[in-house]
């Protein structure tokens, strides 16, 4: 397989004062750069990725879209802008000069207001959006789920990524109301699903099996075809190793029913190569 990454993160904790992650989590309060990942992607043969924002500030994009300049696996970035801000599209347009930029992410999870994204005032950004062929990553929790329906009916043309399945409740067990709405996202073909971010998700008991009824739902809404595997790293690190979290990905899609070389090539690179217009 040609594995693309879909998900992953640098970060100085220099530039994260008063933000995500705090000291207590250990395992991922320091920095981490392109030095960190690269042995892994050689070590598990994936191809390239897509540098994922993590701090609501285009100064953080700009960041990684030079980053994206020094290392070619870094194959596209996605970045953020104050899509609300009156000069939206201007500074849209001034970031997707940069060849590598290939979609923005408002950090709804964070935000106070859980129907911010579907106000009409985001037309303008999704506007300049499509002008330039980005994707919108949906960084959501259940809750979010409907106003993110509204928001996708709103611009059919957009195509939108739910990054880590939405974030289920999975240590609650709660998933007919997750299931009911994402299924509703997934009715519109524009939507994708990252396989992503739920071993972090599975809280104290972070195995195969506990997983298994999560993925079998995003699999059977999305199918091979809009599902977009992510390692969510490095704050996969809370929950388990980049090498498990692939060879677990791996497993689970090799045994759904019908699967084949097609389904690994699209969950783990074309998916993604597609939608991101990695080339």
């Amino acid at each position: 397989m040609h594995i693309i990454d879909a998900h992953q993160h640098f970060w100085r904790l220099a530039d994260r004062t008063g933000h995500w992650p705090p000291p207590a989590l250990a395992e991922i309060h320091r920095d981490f750069g392109p030095e960190d990942l690269l042995p892994l992607l050689e070590r598990c043969r994936v191809a390239g990725t897509v540098l994922v924002q993590s701090l609501p500030t285009v100064a953080d994009t700009e960041q990684l879209l030079r980053i994206a300049d020094r290392h070619d696996f870094v194959r596209g970035v996605v970045g953020w802008v104050d899509m609300k801000a009156p000069d939206a599209p201007a500074q849209i347009a001034r970031l997707a000069r940069h060849p590598r930029l290939k979609g923005l992410r408002p950090m709804l999870q964070d935000l106070g207001d859980d129907r911010w994204i579907a106000a009409p005032s985001l037309d303008a950004a999704v506007g300049a959006m499509l002008e330039h062929g980005l994707c919108f990553d949906a960084l959501v929790l259940p809750r979010h789920l409907r106003a993110l329906l509204e928001f996708a009916q709103r611009h059919p043309a957009l195509p939108i990524v739910i990054d880590h399945a939405a974030k289920p409740v999975i240590p609650r067990g709660e998933l007919t109301a997750w299931r009911h709405d994402l299924g509703a996202l997934a009715a519109l073909t524009q939507v994708h699903c990252k396989l992503s971010g739920l071993l972090t998700e599975a809280g104290p008991f972070p195995h195969e099996l506990r997983l298994q009824p999560w993925m079998e739902v995003v699999y059977g809404l999305f199918g091979p075809q809009r599902l977009i595997w992510g390692s969510d790293w490095p704050v996969l690190r809370l929950a388990g190793s980049y090498e498990g979290w692939l060879a677990m990905a791996i497993r689970f899609c090799e045994a759904q029913p019908g699967a084949d070389s097609g389904t690994l090539d699209a969950v783990f690179g074309g998916n993604a190569r597609r939608v991101y217009r990695l080339g």
